[in-house]
């Protein structure tokens, strides 16, 4: 704004920045106000928290407010909107007013007993990085955002995938508790120790408790029957072969990668195969196919197959290549079912049951009446009589969606309302969210528990999955001290709609802890919230711990298809971009992470020229000028 005085404003101006003088003090009255009342929230802080406790209570007690009339009346003369003061809510309101008051000649400003202990502008965001330091690592590259990932099993036995990742960027190692053994994890340990003095820089090791988590049980095993289908174009013609691996029974062995099937044969049978082989045989349907023998090796054999298939154990393979004076037979070996699936179509109903029974499809007679119900167990049985008639339930992150019915003590049904048009599968060992529940569940499983005193001697930081609330912080930090781990940080993920309405109060708790941090568990948080809501939700997320000077992790799905496939989407690109106002990201295990770490870190580096947290950075613009 050009610099001016009172004698050259118009009498609307002077009114207008009265005005907007007069609205900016009654906002930070009130906001001391609103604060002062919760100053019991500031007990037993630790002391490196205690500013930024104060400054989340301001910034809570202006987010009750709508200020957006006022936001757009700042922006008209020029002066900040209040749109970026979360790391510094008090200094940013006093900044504004005394701009305005000059301008109105009144210079004597003078400041209330809250003001005067509250931070300045700058400190916001140096607490912030300070804590961020703590709890990630103090940065040692030009990237200003860390980057974790987490490790495959593979990692424990080959030392190059923590070295290579280490060499693309990677500042944080997380390993999944959920997953494998102390025994792995301790190899993996290693490796990274290894790593680092190699690259002669240090690796924060996360570790995450599995938490509570609600989970599908066992369904009655499929059929035995592997269908062989070769992949054909829009016409049905076959373009690709199904390949199929014939394996001895006496020695199997493992399928090559592009083996679709394998199945178990009498070794003898496999010794008598040349190139070019035919075999023939009848499959379930009673069709005759032919498999060509296409490559050989001590271990078994690889046969094509240009039609479709369906084959179960018994099936009887014939050879006729003229070399042999009769006929060679043998037959497929018998192998497991497929794995067991329920098929939920929009309106079917589904029954939920605590009882460890085997889960099944839903039963009917010759005229279509129901007999029995899908259905399923639940892996936490004492969910079951929590819940209540007209809640919403979603399994498999998601993809099937129901509202309960009807309930009983040990058993509730769901009518299916969000499945596929053609009918969705719902596997065992698949997640379950009750977003509108309240259950009462322990924070930490006996597992967590026995998984604890490994972490508190091992780890750098460990991290909490489903907080849900201050009792859940407390027990944890309960844990720690049980352990003498009094110092180690902890991180709180946020993945369920609980723990998001609860996240400033979990905030104040964690923050009794020399260390603390927030992960957006973005999976099971955009089932619980909404899809529709998720950009939203954590956006809130962002906010609300920038104000608590506490570093945030954002998770799941970043650069997954990269990851997993080699070929990343346009929309992960966008979102790894949108990843940028964190002060760490995750990426998920896959066979293409070193490139998936290396992309991360291109575009982190280039991102942090252009914006820092919600920010722009007005850099010069890489473009062809108007005069060249």
């Amino acid at each position: 704004m050009e610099e001016t005085s009172v004698s050259t404003l118009t009498p609307y101006e002077i009114e207008e920045v009265g005005g907007l003088l007069d609205a900016l003090k009654h906002l930070r009255d009130t906001v001391t106000k609103d604060a002062a009342g919760h100053r019991n929230q500031l007990d037993n802080l630790d002391p490196a928290y205690v500013a930024s406790a104060r400054n989340l209570l301001h910034y809570l007690s202006l987010r009750q407010h709508d200020i957006r009339p006022l936001q757009q009346r700042l922006s008209l003369l020029g002066l900040s909107s209040l749109g970026r003061a979360e790391s510094c809510v008090l200094p940013t309101l006093n900044a504004v007013i005394r701009v305005l008051a000059s301008i109105l000649g009144q210079q004597n400003f003078t400041t209330d007993e809250e003001d005067k202990t509250t931070s300045t502008i700058e400190d916001g965001s140096r607490l912030l990085s300070d804590h961020a330091d703590q709890l990630l690592g103090v940065y040692q590259c030009e990237r200003t955002v860390r980057i974790m990932v987490t490790m495959p099993t593979e990692a424990a036995h080959d030392p190059n995938i923590i070295h290579q990742l280490m060499a693309k960027g990677m500042n944080c190692m997380r390993i999944n508790c959920a997953h494998d053994s102390p025994e792995i994890w301790q190899a993996m340990i290693r490796n990274l120790r290894s790593a680092e003095q190699s690259h002669g820089r240090n690796c924060r090791i996360f570790m995450d408790l599995g938490g509570p988590k609600i989970r599908t049980g066992d369904i009655e095993p499929g059929a035995k029957v592997v269908h062989v289908r070769p992949k054909r174009d829009e016409n049905g013609i076959t373009v690709i072969p199904a390949r199929v691996w014939l394996t001895s029974s006496e020695n199997p062995s493992v399928a090559p990668e592009d083996c679709a099937a394998q199945f178990q044969v009498s070794g003898n049978f496999l010794k008598c195969l040349h190139r070019c082989d035919e075999i023939t045989l009848t499959d379930a349907r009673k069709k005759s196919r032919k498999w060509t023998v296409v490559n050989i090796t001590e271990s078994g054999c690889c046969v094509e197959s240009i039609k479709a298939c369906y084959v179960r154990p018994g099936v009887k393979l014939h050879l006729e290549n003229g070399r042999q004076t009769q006929r060679l037979q043998t037959e497929i070996r018998d192998f497991p079912p497929q794995v067991g699936v329920l098929r939920l179509k929009r309106d079917d109903m589904v029954l939920v049951t605590s009882d460890p029974v085997q889960g099944h499809n839903e039963e009917r007679d010759t005229a279509g009446n129901l007999l029995k119900p899908a259905t399923i167990s639940c892996t936490m049985p004492t969910v079951v009589s929590q819940v209540r008639q007209g809640e919403t339930i979603w399994f498999d992150d998601g993809k099937i969606g129901g509202v309960i019915e009807k309930t009983e003590s040990d058993r509730f049904w769901v009518r299916i309302r969000h499945a596929r048009p053609e009918g969705s599968k719902l596997r065992s060992a698949k997640g379950i969210n009750l977003p509108d529940s309240q259950l009462n569940i322990n924070a930490l499983t006996d597992e967590d528990l026995r998984n604890l005193a490994f972490i508190a001697e091992h780890a750098d930081v460990v991290e909490m999955s489903f907080a849900n609330s201050i009792a859940d912080v407390q027990l944890l930090q309960e844990q720690l001290k049980n352990l003498g781990a009094e110092k180690l940080p902890i991180v709180l993920k946020v993945e369920t709609r609980k723990g998001f309405e609860n996240l400033p109060r979990m905030l104040l708790a964690a923050m009794r802890w020399p260390c603390c941090g927030v992960m957006i568990a973005r999976g099971d948080l955009a089932v619980e919230c909404g899809y529709e809501r998720l950009a939203e939700v954590q956006e809130e997320i962002l906010s609300v711990c920038e104000a608590a000077h506490v570093p945030v992790i954002w998770a799941t799905q970043v650069l997954e298809n990269l990851a997993r496939k080699g070929v990343p989407s346009r929309a992960e690109i966008s979102d790894a971009v949108m990843a940028h106002r964190a002060e760490c990201v995750m990426l998920n295990k896959g066979p293409h992470i070193t490139e998936a770490v290396e992309a991360l870190d291109n575009i982190l580096k280039r991102m942090q020229s252009h914006q820092k947290k919600r920010r722009p950075m007005l850099r010069e613009l890489k473009l062809a000028h108007l005069t060249t």
